[in-house]
């Protein structure tokens, strides 16, 4: 198994890239790793194009005060998620093999603008 991670600056601080190369040695895909990740890589993934969009628009509604209170916000929005868009995912879903065309196309550059 690999653990695909992204390149926010905190992400890639010694302290977590430590920790990766302890938990995944050699199987880590990210900024530091030993399998990097390609800079302004294409959306491909419906969790990367659609669902992190609409969990954190759900999880961000209000101020969060505390972790317990974000746990709980996460724990909910993904509850929400799976009782009322799965119409939503399934559109997500088979727009994959369209976005992996488009990936193709521009070898492997920015190709949402052409969505």
């Amino acid at each position: 198994m690999f653990f695909q991670h992204d390149g926010a600056p905190a992400n890639y601080s010694r302290l977590v890239t430590h920790q990766l190369n302890i938990t995944f040695p050699e199987r880590w895909i990210g900024r530091g790793g030993h399998v990097q990740w390609p800079p302004w890589s294409p959306d491909l993934s419906p969790l990367d194009f659609c669902l992190w969009g609409w969990m954190e628009s759900e999880v961000y509604k209000g101020k969060v005060n505390t972790r317990d209170e974000l746990v709980a916000r996460i724990m909910n929005s993904a509850a929400l998620m799976k009782q009322e868009r799965q119409d939503d995912h399934m559109r997500a879903t088979r727009t994959v093999a369209k976005r992996v065309e488009m990936c193709i196309e521009v070898d492997g550059g920015i190709f949402e603008h052409l969505l």
